[in-house]
């Protein structure tokens, strides 16, 4: 890839052993893996620098290096993509300003949407990014299944939840009608001083109740940015979710 003024690592964690779908990254798409084609798909990003695949397994180790991509085995205690990441960037000679954990189980990932967050580092107080929608019915809201985040006025998020928020109890109109509902997506980017002070910090009660673990980082007074954006991919959680990414091919 082409030597660029910032220097950003793209790292796809991909573990063999999801609970919900064993072996998921290595599943046949038409004829290429999973994980090849998060691969190709990240690497058209024209901002990152590099691209290398973090796992846990030889199998996806052999079949990365099959199609000539970089893969690294970590450890497999890891209870985080973040802490996945951390491990790689402490292990490597090159140093890189920015990194960003690209979700291994999106093969239908949009590189506009990576270099959509990757912007956000443009601006030097930038810690950590993230993306949000303003796609959302109300069935999101509702769902603790699909993430909310509120802002501040300069982007950053003041908190994540599983439930609706703000709360509309008290609303005198249609909820959507009333505020800019954002809902999370899950794609993050950091600093890499920041990704490896994060990695060392402690689970806090909060990131518990919600199972949220960016909570931990607001908790500890770091600061997210919050890019909007209209580009979303299909992600393959189940078995059941194959279907869908297939008719989309």
């Amino acid at each position: 890839m082409k030597e660029k003024i910032m220097r950003i690592l793209g790292i796809i964690p991909a573990r063999y052993g999801s609970s919900r779908f064993p072996g998921k990254p290595l599943i046949d798409l038409k004829g290429k893996t999973m994980i090849q084609r998060v691969v190709e798909g990240a690497a058209k990003s024209s901002l990152l620098t590099d691209l290398i695949v973090a796992t846990d397994d030889q199998r996806i180790v052999e079949a990365v290096e099959s199609f000539g991509g970089k893969v690294q085995m970590t450890d497999s205690k890891h209870p985080t993509g973040t802490d996945r990441c951390a491990e790689i960037v402490r292990s490597l000679a090159d140093n890189y300003d920015v990194v960003i954990n690209i979700q291994g189980d999106e093969p239908l990932v949009d590189a506009r949407q990576l270099d959509q967050l990757l912007q956000a580092f443009t601006n030097p107080e930038v810690q950590i990014a993230t993306l949000a929608s303003r796609k959302i019915e109300m069935e999101d809201i509702l769902n603790p299944n699909r993430i909310k985040v509120i802002v501040d006025k300069n982007q950053n998020a003041l908190y994540f939840s599983r439930s609706p928020i703000p709360n509309f109890a008290n609303a005198k109109g249609e909820p959507l009608e009333i505020y800019p509902f954002l809902r999370h997506i899950g794609l993050y980017a950091y600093r890499s001083e920041v990704l490896l002070q994060l990695s060392e910090l402690e689970e806090t009660h909060l990131e518990k109740i919600e199972s949220l673990e960016q909570l931990r980082w607001l908790y500890n007074g770091y600061k997210i940015q919050v890019v909007e954006t209209e580009i979303e991919t299909p992600n393959i959680d189940t078995p059941e979710d194959v279907e869908k990414v297939l008719n989309l091919l």
